[in-house]
Formats: structure tokens, C-alpha cells, sequence
């Protein structure tokens, strides 16, 4: 039932009924509905941008926690890198050392991954910068993974092959130190017994009478067997393997054909002073990957530390060389 509304009227001094007029309740709805309209308004468009929904909520908290995951994989990311490149340097430094093989250039294991169109698929993603710079990162170490994979493939066929190569390696002295007149001249600028002017000498001269015998310093195969009258006269290069080879020159006789398998310790020519030589003496080069190396540090099987350091001593000498 419908309220009814009384007002005094001082006139009469009585209370009588209030008429309301269909204008008045036309306005009063009209009122009400005006504001159910704002108020509707409000809630559906104003209130969103200042309140979030439960399911706003819900969405928030969980993108939220993605990027906190994100943040965790960039972080674990980065200490797999920092792992990786210990495992790269001891790879380098110390394990490819040892097995006398070149590192992998920096270049190899920094390889690109191609286009610049690789990662634009992620552009439309949610936080696609931290997606894409993970994505790199997944992809680098992958990358470097499988690099440093195929080294450790390649580092465990070399040591299966240690002992060959220990083998292979030159260690002793072509000649034995009891044969030994003297060491006549060692590694690095001599001066040349003939032309008599300053010139790299290659090798290391080991006088000792004509036909003393000279001794293979590793295992190998014979490479070259020349007889000339000048140069390094007749002359024996033994391929060791493992990009080494070793030179004995100004034979007097050489006990070897091309193309024999020799073994450390086998003889292989007699002392002499064929060639370009002004006295009997042996002329013995070691080379790595075609380029001389000083033999001094490759006599480790046959000497004394006490005696390593004399001849040490004597290969520093400036003198003249024999050849």
C-alpha cells in the first residue's frame, strides 16, 4: 500500500492529505531513472579503470608471476652461459693443450643464427623483449653446446689415441749423448759457416764422428729420403703424425726407404758431412705444422734435469753453426 503524505496548513490549522500530481510522479521517475542510468554508466565504464575485476585480479597475479619466472630462466640462463664458457677455456687452455690440438676459434663458438626476421614472430607476445632476449640466449647456448660437444668428441678420439701420440711425439736425442763430441750449435740466428753472415738456423747441430748412429726420435713414417750434394746433403724427414715431422741432414748413410713405418729408437742413418757442411756432424730440425720449432724442449725421455739445463746453456750460445 502506497504511503500517505499530510502537511499542517497554518491557515486552517489542520492536517490535510497531500495530492501528488501525475507531473510530479512523472518526475520523480523520471529522477530515479536518471540516476540508475549515470550510476550504470559509472559502473560499467569509470569504475573498471580505477577497480579491477576478480578476474582482472586473478589475470594480474598470474602475469605477474610469469615475469617473475621469466626473470628466474634469464637468470638461470646467464649462469649456464657463465659454466659454459669455464668449460670453453679449460677446453682451450688446458685439454686441447695437452693433446697438442688447436682451439676452436672464438668465431666457431660465437657463430650467428641468421636473419634478422628470426625473432619477429615474438613481437606479439606478452613482455616480447624478455621472450626474445631469452629466446637468444636459448639459442647461443645451444648453439655453443653442440660445439663444445663435438670437441669433447673429438678430445675423447684423442685420448684413445694417447699412447700413439705419446709414441709419435719426438723425445729423445737423434744421437746418444755417449756419441756426442759436442753440441756444436743450437736454435736461432747463427752465423752461416759458408756465406758467413747472420741466418736463422732451424735446428740444432750434434757433432760426433762419421758414422755414428742416428736414431729416429719417434714413432713415424718415412716421408723423404734425399741424396744431394748441397743443401742439407743426404737427408731423412720422418712424418710423426699429429703435424709433427723431424729433419735429419748431412747423412752418410741413410738406413731407411721412403714410405718405412720406424719406430722411436730405430736407427735410421750414420753421421757424415754431405751437403753444404764444414764438418761431421748431424743437422736435426723439428717441425710443427711446417714450421721449426726449437728441439731443446723435446728431449724429455733422455735427459737429467741437471743435464737438460747444461745443453740448455750450450743451445743459447751465439756461434757459428755447421751448415
Amino acid at each position: 500500500m502506497p504511503k500517505v503524505k499530510y502537511h499542517f496548513n497554518t491557515q486552517t490549522l489542520k492536517y490535510e492529505r497531500v495530492v501528488v500530481g501525475i507531473r510530479h510522479r512523472l518526475l520523480t521517475i523520471g529522477f530515479y531513472l536518471l540516476t540508475a542510468i549515470v550510476f550504470s554508466f559509472f559502473t560499467i565504464l569509470v569504475y573498471p579503470y580505477f577497480f579491477d575485476s576478480p578476474q582482472e585480479k586473478e589475470l594480474k597475479r598470474k602475469l605477474e608471476n610469469t615475469n617473475i619466472e621469466l626473470q628466474v630462466l634469464k637468470q638461470r640462463s646467464r649462469q649456464m652461459q657463465m659454466v659454459l664458457h669455464d668449460l670453453q677455456e679449460r677446453d682451450n687452455t688446458i685439454y686441447r693443450v695437452i693433446f697438442e690440438s688447436e682451439p676452436i676459434p672464438s668465431s666457431v663458438r660465437e657463430g650467428g643464427f641468421g636473419g634478422a626476421d628470426r625473432y619477429s614472430r615474438l613481437s606479439s607476445l606478452y613482455s616480447a623483449e624478455t621472450f626474445t632476449e631469452l629466446t637468444q640466449q636459448m639459442d647461443k647456448l645451444s648453439k655453443q653446446l653442440y660445439v663444445q660437444s663435438k670437441s669433447y668428441d673429438e678430445l675423447w678420439q684423442l685420448v684413445k689415441n694417447k699412447a700413439t701420440m705419446l709414441a709419435s711425439i719426438p723425445a729423445i736425442q737423434p744421437i746418444s749423448n755417449q756419441d756426442l763430441t759436442r753440441l756444436a750449435s743450437g736454435f736461432g740466428m747463427r752465423i752461416h759457416p759458408i756465406y758467413k753472415t747472420a741466418k736463422m738456423h732451424e735446428g740444432m747441430d750434434f757433432t760426433a764422428p762419421i758414422g755414428t748412429d742416428i736414431y729416429a726420435t719417434g714413432d713415424g713414417t718415412v716421408e723423404s729420403v734425399e741424396m744431394e750434394g748441397r743443401g742439407y746433403g743426404n737427408n731423412v724427414i720422418i712424418n710423426h703424425g699429429y703435424g709433427y715431422q723431424t729433419l735429419y741432414a748431412h747423412l752418410s748413410k741413410v738406413k731407411v726407404a721412403r714410405g718405412a713405418k720406424v719406430k722411436r729408437g730405430d736407427i735410421i742413418g750414420l753421421v757424415g758431412s754431405t751437403g753444404s757442411s764444414t764438418g761431421p756432424h748431424l743437422h736435426y730440425e723439428v717441425r710443427k705444422n711446417t714450421k721449426a720449432v726449437n728441439p731443446i724442449n723435446f728431449y724429455y725421455n733422455d735427459l737429467s734435469p741437471q743435464e737438460y739445463e747444461a745443453m740448455l746453456e750450450k743451445s743459447k750460445q751465439s756461434s757459428q753453426s755447421f751448415d
